[in-house]
């Protein structure tokens, strides 16, 4: 649960319609989730679920999906230019691209979203956000492996004149807010208008990691009948600015006498970004791959200009032996960017259209029996055009992605009486794929050595440009492969190789997936459970040589949790003990493939044993004091980890990692094997502490809060080197709230990461300089925030 979750007493500032509580002189409150497809409350819900309501989101400030993680302890967040790489208990992406499905399911108003790149614009004007921990095989949209995050708005409210706002300003230039207003229509409907803009400038010193989002959300609701409700919604999301920014963190030269590679820090501070004078600077003293010279400075500016857009309508109808729910959706993106990735640059042109529809019946009890049966079905296109220049290497891309799913499901309950219940669901899931598209890629060799170094100093190397018809030198036509660069009639030295590519696959993956559980209430405020669920998600495509395609993942997960409030409803105390086994685990990485050519692709190289525990507790100490503490203990680890890359040509230097390498028994593959490692994005340890304290001043209060976050050391690049693992940290943030004691505004000052750590989030390898870039986390900000509602 949210830690800045508190008593509908303590609550200053709720932005969004309270969930269902319980009042204040009666202890800690229930929060309302349909995690399950159905209405209970937190306490009683028998699996494996934080939640975090709209105004928790408002009072730490998030705004974006990026931030998520520092109020669900279970969740990881690592930032990208194109989007946020998700993981749940060492279980994720590890690329945003668009071959690949999520492990991490986001739902947003009950509608799957496929692209991490469209999980954006959304967080305003939120019931909450209810992040599931562990495979999602039964109850949702399409398969997931490691968990689901849904965003649920809030609702119109039908009736009702009602509306809020609420606005921010901080340093950076920081300028937030956010607000609805609720409108009747008759007796029976309503209309809701929520609004939301999120503007900083960048954290870096180049002015990257800035952030330019606003957003829109219309929403329809009529009771047209006693026994039929429909809801209409609409939403619109523009994200501008220059997008996440990286720093230099160093780069590796390679020693050919040795066959080692020595790693040479930038000395850049963390803040630097890549554009400024300093960085630019140091990026002229490292190699240019294979193109026997050094880098050009980093160039042009990154930019997005990101646009999406939603429909969606959810259609109730009480039957008298049940509801059926109806859920059609419509989602579109359209993607224009340059970003600098990895210390690269990265253009791509993309648009994302999927539809779906989802019907689910929740039938009435019948006799000790209750049921839900329902189908999905779910379409995407995805179509793209890149362009990604190595300074080296460069590849122009044109992929198309075609998806369709279906899948029906059903849930039955058993009450063996009226405390013990068993539960049963199954999913048979069908995916069908199509990838097309065709691949120029570019590679730039030095073949004029000096010394035994390749050396050409004249050599151009690719800028970023639309296509080769555009490169300031010839690239050789289709059909020809090799050309040699000339600069000025003269020579450099240097050549430059083409390979083409035309994909043209199907794919057709199917799995039959389902959860068993048990549920006792050992008590009326104590709730014991445990359960089996397997997890699985579906295979794709890759546009790489001898990796065309990759399988489906599976993960089996145990739980066996327990909820219990206590002492008048005052405490709380929920435990849970997790079991996981993952295998055919999807890794997407970069490297050589078998022609030769530096390409981004997926392979099932992974098997893992994941387990741990958690503890969650909550205390109201006084009426005024509440106390909340959140421990989990993860224990992942590799149990597999092998993958393949090509050995390339005569003196190709072998894959840069920590993990140990060796020649596979195919002499042009390498081994690459990271067993025993601590599985990517998984820290030992996270805690979450959290204080709220009131003070009553007549008719006003002011209320004092403080929370903070540790994660143990951890590993954030996908390679395992020395420097990609990252020390323990803490994250502290505070805030002092004053206003009226009915809440109907409130003034509030906030410092937020008051330590200043630019924590380490993620860490990524230039695949031809052997550059270490680094992402990190948002300096101290502090501002002040004015809420306001009638």
């Amino acid at each position: 649960m949210a830690l800045l979750s508190t008593t509908a007493m303590l609550l200053l500032a709720a932005p969004a319609a309270a969930q269902t509580e319980a009042p204040a002189d009666e202890g800690l409150q229930d929060i309302i989730v349909t995690a399950q497809r159905q209405k209970e409350t937190l306490q009683r819900a028998a699996i494996a679920v934080d939640v975090v309501q709209g105004s928790d989101l408002v009072d730490a400030g998030v705004t974006q999906m990026d931030r998520l993680g520092e109020l669900a302890p279970s969740l990881t967040i690592q930032p990208t230019s194109t989007g946020n790489i998700l993981f749940v208990r060492g279980v994720g992406n590890f690329t945003v691209s668009p071959n690949s499905d999520p492990a991490i399911a986001f739902n947003y108003d009950g509608i799957y979203v496929g692209r991490p790149t469209s999980t954006t614009g959304t967080f305003f004007d939120l019931e909450r956000i209810e992040v599931l921990k562990g495979p999602q095989g039964t109850l949702y949209g399409r398969n997931a492996t490691g968990g689901a995050i849904n965003v649920i708005p809030a609702q119109p409210k039908i009736g009702e004149w009602s509306g809020y706002g609420t606005v921010s300003f901080a340093n950076y230039k920081t300028v937030t807010g956010e607000g609805a207003i609720n409108i009747p229509m008759g007796e029976n409907g309503a209309m809701r208008i929520a609004g939301s803009i999120a503007h900083h400038d960048g954290y870096l010193r180049d002015d990257t990691a800035d952030d330019k989002t606003h957003s829109l959300r219309v929403q329809l609701k009529a009771e047209l009948t006693p026994t039929l409700t429909v809801r209409l919604a609409g939403d619109y999301s523009h994200t501008g600015g220059k997008g996440a920014g990286p720093t230099y963190q160093g780069h590796y030269a390679f020693n050919p006498a040795s066959r080692q590679y020595q790693f040479i820090a930038s000395g850049l501070p963390v803040s630097e970004g890549m554009f400024t004078p300093a960085a630019q600077a140091y990026r002229a003293t490292i190699r240019a791959g294979t193109a026997g010279r050094n880098l050009d400075a980093l160039g042009p500016t990154p930019f997005q200009d990101n646009s999406f857009y939603g429909a969606n309508a959810e259609i109730a109808w009480d039957t008298g032996i049940g509801t059926l729910t109806v859920i059609p959706a419509w989602r579109y993106a359209k993607l224009n960017l340059l970003s600098s990735a990895a210390g690269f640059m990265y253009r791509q042109n993309e648009t994302d259209e999927q539809y779906s529809l989802e019907a689910r019946f929740q039938g009435n009890r019948i006799g000790m029996f209750d049921y839900t049966l329902g189908g999905y079905y779910y379409h995407e296109r995805i179509n793209a055009v890149t362009a990604l220049s190595l300074s080296s290497a460069v590849s122009y891309l044109r992929p198309n992605y075609r998806t369709e799913s279906w899948a029906p499901f059903g849930r039955l309950t058993a009450h063996l009486s009226d405390a013990l219940r068993l539960v049963g669901g199954v999913r048979y899931t069908d995916d069908k794929k199509r990838f097309t598209g065709p691949t120029i890629a570019g590679a730039i060799v030095c073949t004029t050595v000096v010394a035994g170094v390749p050396t050409c100093p004249n050599a151009p190397l690719f800028p970023l440009a639309t296509g080769p018809s555009a490169l300031p030198f010839a690239f050789p036509p289709q059909g020809v492969p090799v050309l040699p660069i000339i600069v000025g009639g003269v020579p450099t030295g240097a050549i430059v190789a083409r390979t083409d590519r035309l994909d043209n696959s199907r794919l057709a993956n199917n799995k039959v997936t389902w959860r068993a559980a048990v549920e006792f209430d050992v008590a009326p405020q104590s709730l014991l459970y445990a359960s089996f669920e397997t997890g699985y998600r579906s295979g794709g495509f890759s546009p790489a040589q001898g990796f065309e395609t990759f399988d489906p993942e599976y993960l089996d997960a145990y739980t066996i949790g327990s909820k219990n409030r206590f002492f008048g409803n005052r405490v709380q105390l929920n435990l849970e003990a997790f079991y996981w086994k993952y295998r055919d685990q999807q890794v997407n990485h970069v490297g050589l493939d078998l022609s030769g050519r530096t390409a981004n692709f997926t392979q099932n190289i992974g098997r893992s044993t994941i387990k741990g525990a958690e503890v969650e507790a909550r205390m109201l100490v006084t009426p005024t004091t509440l106390l909340s503490g959140n421990v989990q203990y993860l224990d992942a680890t590799n149990k597999a980890f092998l993958y393949q890359q090509a050995v390339g040509t005569p003196g190709t230097p072998p894959p840069l990692t920590g993990c140990a390498v060796r020649l596979n028994a195919n002499p042009t593959l390498y081994d690459v094997d990271c067993a025993g490692f601590q599985s990517y994005n998984s820290p030992k340890w996270t805690i979450n502490l959290a204080a709220q304290q009131t003070f009553e001043l007549g008719d006003y209060v002011i209320v004092a809060g403080a929370d903070s976050q540790y994660k143990s050391s951890r590993n954030i690049g996908f390679s395992y080197l020395p420097e990609q693992r990252v020390d323990g940290d803490w994250l502290v943030n505070a805030q002092l709230s004053f206003g009226p004691a009915d809440d109907r505004w409130s003034l509030a000052g906030f410092v937020r990461n008051i330590g200043n750590n630019r924590i380490p989030l993620g860490s990524s390898l230039h695949p031809t300089a052997n550059i270490l870039a680094l992402t990190t986390s948002a300096p101290r900000t502090y501002g002040v925030r004015a809420s306001a509602k009638f």
